[in-house]
């Protein structure tokens, strides 16, 4: 078993999340696809694979037929053998500020693909400001944020630029989350130390930025800015705003500056080049930002006290260690070192509505006019539990879509999804496995 070859592997697949990525992974693998599971203890993994392997269906359990592979991120020989086992390799291995950089330097060595669920900003663009150039060159596909983080609010985006149509185009698109669950829902752990070291490398990502030479282009948007205060009410989700800092919002401008620097898309293998390149330009670009949403006002102070907390002991080695010590007392109950129970990810969805405002006419409407929309377009994503169901059945449906389809994708690069699946039918995939896409409004 363990020389045995697999299409997929799931690094870090005993983890909390690992284990959920590789139970949809056995729902729906195709029959000759084969996944595998790798990391530091083998009795883990075989305990992960129980326990997936019990959340399955009797013909599916017979059926799986699952390697297991002994690898440690910090032993690079161990991820060289891997990558050698495998076409794509999907990291559940986090905080990836961490442990996720030799996995990318692996796979990229390797010229394999690679996915992982990371929400994290610093690392993501480390990653593309390191090893972009080498991915290309290898013809390695490194694709992060394949999770909650950021598919829906960048699919969202892309879905409801698609609506404009003719000479009607957006001005700005923002997102409002909110979260429910029948029972008080608590986060995991890991997810929680990933925002808090998230949070302490904000300083070390803004150095990353200044230090490289080449800027993006100016997006061409028609009218002027328009500024949405940081708490507001929002009629459209019928409650109060409170802006997030949020990876969404660094990849969904990271994906619409990609599409305007590379008008004529990005080279594939595939043969459908033309009809991908309609899809590209169907993106249009867009000011964009992320807000949850918050029925009491009570909740609001809440929550922006707590993030001053968080912000403040964050910035500071014993703060961390604080946060990290008693994540419950800092959140309120939001995170607990036990993380949720099955009942709690059962009882709990999302509902992200994005409310674009732009112009009838954007032809008499030129970059920097001062002129108020005239025009909206509400569009909403839904689906189940965001940390524990959708990230796997994200995380699974963009490993399909690579394995599949991969001359349909960019040949090599660190992108982010909406560059990557933006012009395929990923967002058709979502919504056969769980998440809707739909038209509330437009007027």
């Amino acid at each position: 078993m363990e020389s045995a070859a697999a299409d997929v592997i799931i690094l870090g697949a005993s983890g909390f999340t690992g284990k959920r990525v590789l139970g949809e992974f056995l729902r729906k693998l195709p029959e000759d696809r084969k996944v595998g599971i790798a990391g530091r203890s083998r009795q883990k993994l075989e305990e992960s694979l129980s326990w997936a392997l019990g959340h399955t269906s009797e013909e599916q359990r017979l059926k799986s037929s699952v390697p297991i592979f002994e690898a440690d991120v910090h032993d690079m020989a161990s991820l060289r053998g891997l990558c050698s086992k495998t076409k794509l390799l999907v990291s559940c291995v986090g905080p990836y500020r961490l442990y996720g950089e030799p996995v990318v330097a692996a796979c990229v060595e390797a010229g394999i693909d690679y996915l992982d669920i990371t929400g994290e900003p610093e690392f993501m663009e480390r990653m593309r400001a390191k090893y972009h150039e080498q991915a290309v060159d290898r013809e390695s596909l490194v694709v992060s944020a394949c999770g909650f983080d950021s598919v829906p609010a960048e699919f969202g985006v892309i879905f409801n630029t698609k609506q404009w149509q003719g000479s009607s185009k957006p001005n700005s698109i923002d997102a409002y989350l909110t979260l429910r669950s029948s029972t008080r829902m608590k986060g995991n752990f890991a997810t929680f130390e990933s925002a808090v070291l998230g949070i302490a490398s904000v300083g070390e990502l803004q150095k990353l930025r200044k230090s490289r030479p080449i800027k993006s282009p100016r997006l061409q948007i028609p009218g002027v800015p328009l500024k949405r205060p940081a708490v507001h009410w929002e009629d459209a989700v019928n409650s109060w705003a409170v802006k997030i800092p949020s990876s969404d919002a660094v990849l969904v401008r990271r994906t619409l500056a990609t599409v305007a620097e590379n008008p004529d898309g990005l080279p594939t293998a595939s043969k459908h080049q033309e009809q991908s390149l309609r899809q590209w330009t169907d993106i249009k670009p867009v000011l964009f930002g992320v807000y949850l949403s918050v029925k009491e006002l009570w909740r609001v102070c809440f929550l922006l006290l707590t993030g001053f907390i968080l912000y403040v002991l964050a910035n500071f080695g014993w703060g961390r260690k604080l946060l990290l010590s008693y994540p419950e007392v800092f959140t309120g109950g939001v995170f607990s070192k036990t993380g949720p129970s099955q009942e709690e990810i059962d009882n709990s969805s999302f509902s992200m509505v994005f409310v674009g405002r732009g112009f009838k006419d954007a032809s008499k409407v030129p970059p920097g006019k001062k002129q108020q929309p005239d025009m909206e377009i509400i569009t909403r994503v839904t689906g189940p539990e965001i940390g524990y169901v959708t990230t796997p059945i994200i995380l699974v449906q963009a490993a399909l879509l690579v394995l599949e389809n991969r001359d349909k994708l960019p040949k090599g690069g660190v992108w982010t999804p909406g560059v990557a699946f933006g012009t395929t039918d990923y967002e058709q995939r979502l919504q056969n496995n769980g998440l809707s896409f739909d038209v509330i409004s437009k007027h």
